[in-house]
């Protein structure tokens, strides 16, 4: 699988000369949402907790690295790791205080911080950092070796996504990551057996905030600019379709869900937007429905059933229903 990985990731960097760069922006984008979504597969599949935070998250990578290409004389790169930091230490937070409590506790405090956390951006005190109700600009350099800015963006985007899945695969087969499904299934047996339940959430909630962050600090470098009304209740709900969508137990969930949330919506714009509003909420909730794991998830029970269907069916007889 490890191979497996790695064409698709190799494939996918040879293919972006084949397109021009405005297809490469979209795929781009697509990238930065599957990051922000490998973070909620750590924190909602993996660990079982909830989250309304991500917008917050995401923000709080795309306001580190503008704050930094804006007052420091420290170039803007110097955003990845600072986004990181941040957002480790806002999940952390989170985690600490709401991951010892129910899922309805999580969903309020989570809630209260996503609420929050675009007014704290205008707030007067802090405006001349944050640049207030108009945001801050970002002047991007020059992308090396000549390459435009689109694809370089994708490039950077697409390497950070290989090593998020590769760090997320492993993080997942790990002890830790027994640890924290054996929390998420029974938070009292996993305390008898020697786990600290607190403490691994609030862990894992800081690596969910540090993956988020980053896929924010990379958005604001492709549109270079932020702004408190880009990171609206809206966007965790949207994040939190896309994790249901493509599948929120593995790290090719969260891929599929960011391809969902960048080209779906076009798929649905030729009916109007009133009626595409429309359709998009009931196919989501069809999908739900139908999909309760996810496109992963189904394809996964496929391929499981498959030689079993396809032995019955070699030996004459009916297949059974799945």
């Amino acid at each position: 699988m490890r191979t497996v990985w790695t064409m698709g990731f190799v494939a996918a960097a040879a293919l972006s000369f084949c397109f021009p760069d405005f297809i490469v922006f979209r795929f781009t984008q697509a990238t930065i949402w599957a990051i922000a979504l490998l973070g909620l597969v750590l924190l909602c599949g993996i660990s079982g907790q909830f989250s309304f935070a991500q917008a917050a998250l995401y923000g709080v990578g795309g306001y580190s690295a503008a704050m930094i290409g804006t007052h420091t004389p420290l170039s803007v790169y110097w955003g990845l790791p600072a986004a990181l930091l941040m957002g480790y230490a806002a999940g952390w937070g989170l985690g600490r205080i709401a991951g010892g409590h129910s899922l309805w506790t999580q969903a309020l405090v989570t809630y209260a911080f996503a609420i929050a956390f675009p007014q704290l951006l205008r707030w007067r005190l802090i405006e001349q950092w944050t640049g207030g109700v108009q945001g801050l600009y970002l002047d991007f350099p020059t992308p090396p070796g000549g390459i435009s800015a689109d694809r370089w963006n994708f490039f950077m985007a697409l390497a950070l996504l290989a090593l998020g899945v590769w760090l997320a695969g492993n993080m997942i087969a790990s002890r830790s990551g027994r640890a924290l499904m054996a929390a998420r299934d029974n938070d009292l047996a996993a305390f008898a057996q020697g786990i600290r339940v607190e403490q691994v959430r609030a862990t894992i909630s800081g690596i969910a905030g540090a993956y988020l962050a980053l896929a924010g600090c990379l958005s604001s470098y492709q549109y270079g600019y932020v702004g408190p009304t880009g990171y609206n209740f809206a966007l965790s709900v949207q994040m939190l379709f896309g994790l249901v969508i493509g599948g929120m137990h593995s790290p090719a969930g969260a891929i599929v869900g960011g391809l969902f949330l960048q080209f779906f919506p076009d798929l649905l714009a030729g009916f109007g937007k009133g009626l595409s509003g429309l359709l998009y909420a009931v196919l989501l909730i069809a999908a739900m429905v139908l999909m309760p794991t996810g496109i992963v998830g189904a394809v996964k029970r496929i391929f499981l059933h498959l030689p079993r269907l396809t032995g019955e069916a070699g030996r004459g007889k009916a297949p059974r229903e799945i």
